[in-house]
């Protein structure tokens, strides 16, 4: 409909533009304005408010839209629920997702592939493979064609729910029926290998993927070398890293903070200031990884200063700190012997409302204690109701270290009876420093505490 050289393509043209840059309140006035001029809105016209509603303001304001559009005398299609089952799944919940869904069907609108894709997805965003497994299974009972992105859902999903063994045997039975995956399809399925730290087989697909026309991108590489460096197979990251330079490909900063981050943790700090060099060189622009990994790399050669100009400048620039920023100041302020500066720091994080600050409060803990202040760690300790294993397993350790192994096994028994794991050569270390100082009783009634623990708990 026409109104002085307005239309409703142009509304709904005017609104997508407001909604995708956010300005939802805008949209609702260009759509007043445009109902005022005589403009009549469509289907299409609120399917784009419901889906920028569900993505910017919450399901509920989504969901009263149908309201309106039934007002205006203009039916929900498919795509308007598509928009409502997604923004249900992205909040992972799953009883308003199938609602929506029913609630669909009940209207007489029949679900689509996209439908049916975003169900399957929710299933396995809440950990319930088998009932995604039943959607794909109905997808094929329909005599639908899925799409590559139906197939990415199922690997993908397969993958993080501990099944990579399934999504490779449906990726071989999917070429088999002459599907011909996509540089993504591959990329899915290396990612998901590489984190269930199958690195053989992800090498494998990572050829397959070279050989069969299709070219690997940078994503395809890094994420296999970040998974190397993550096993701890330095040699073999690099190998990847030297491959994928030899073939020409450009690097991005998540490549260089990969190669920077693997180095720093291996100790070869000269060659991770030699990338982080050549990265700047290049004009990467910086994020918050980028940042993260700089400030990482001072901390580890105790610029303490330099990473706290860089912390001013990564402010300045607009990146907002995290709590992974924040965790690696401390961690360099414990390293370089500031303990003060990292207490200070700590009840800065947690003033300014950061989020978890068990890590930071861990390398406080530990700091402490390899400063010689153990009895205010352990006054620390008992004091938080944030604990996990690596914290008692600090504090026993440093204990130890102390020849204090009464306080050690004391410590020692809460945890493993709390159900924490503690590594066995903490424990013995317990039990041979309890008998070295004359405690053999003592050793023995806490062996024996060990050992009923670990049945109670399977640890």
């Amino acid at each position: 409909m026409r109104f002085g050289g307005f239309s409703t393509r142009l509304l709904n043209i005017c609104i997508a533009s407001y909604c995708r840059a956010r300005n939802i309140e805008q949209a609702e006035v260009i759509l007043i304005d445009g109902i005022r001029l005589g403009v009549l809105p469509d289907v299409v016209t609120y399917n784009t408010l419901v889906d920028a509603y569900c993505k910017f303001v919450d399901l509920d304001a989504a969901y009263l839209i149908l309201g309106r559009m039934m007002e205006a005398g203009i039916s929900p299609d498919v795509v308007t629920y598509n928009s409502l089952i997604a923004g249900a799944s992205r909040r992972c919940l799953l009883l308003r997702t199938l609602d929506l869904f029913d609630e669909m069907c009940v209207r007489g609108i029949a679900p689509d592939l996209w439908s049916y894709n975003t169900l399957m997805h929710s299933f396995f965003k809440l950990g319930k493979p088998e009932e995604a497994n039943r959607v794909f299974q109905d997808i094929w009972s329909k005599d639908w064609l899925p799409c590559s992105d139906t197939y990415n859902i199922m690997i993908n999903g397969l993958c993080k729910n501990g099944y990579s063994e399934n999504a490779l045997r449906l990726f071989r039975t999917l070429q088999r029926r002459g599907f011909t995956p996509e540089v993504v399809t591959y990329n899915v399925l290396i990612n998901g290998l590489c984190k269930a730290e199958r690195l053989g087989a992800a090498r494998k697909i990572l050829q397959e993927l070279w050989l069969s026309g299709c070219q690997p991108n940078a994503y395809s590489y890094t994420t296999f070398m970040k998974c190397c460096f993550k096993s701890r197979k330095f040699n073999r990251g690099l190998e990847i890293f030297s491959e994928m330079k030899g073939k020409g490909y450009t690097f991005d900063s998540f490549a260089y903070c990969t190669v920077i981050a693997a180095f720093v943790k291996i100790g070869r700090m000269e060659e991770a200031c030699d990338f982080m060099g050549q990265m700047m060189d290049t004009g990467h622009s910086f994020d918050i990884v980028s940042y993260n990994t700089l400030i990482n790399l001072y901390c580890r050669q105790g610029k303490m200063e330099a990473a706290f100009q860089l912390l001013d400048e990564m402010e300045k620039e607009g990146w907002g700190c995290d709590v992974y920023t924040h965790t690696i100041l401390i961690n360099g302020l414990c390293k370089s012997g500031n303990i003060e500066g990292a207490l200070s720091h700590l009840q800065y994080m947690r003033a300014m409302g950061f989020g978890s600050d068990l890590v930071a409060f861990n390398c406080v803990i530990d700091g402490l204690c390899k400063a010689g202040f153990l009895d205010h760690a352990i006054t620390m300790f008992e004091t938080s109701e944030l604990k996990d294993a690596y914290t008692y397993t600090s504090l026993v350790h440093n204990l130890c270290k102390a020849r204090r192994f009464r306080n050690a096994s004391k410590l020692l028994l809460s945890c493993l009876r709390n159900g924490f794991k503690i590594p066995r050569s903490t424990q013995r270390a317990v039990l041979d420093g309890l008998r070295e100082s004359g405690f053999s009783s003592e050793a023995r009634k806490l062996q024996t505490k060990i050992y009923m623990a670990r049945l109670l708990h399977s640890i």
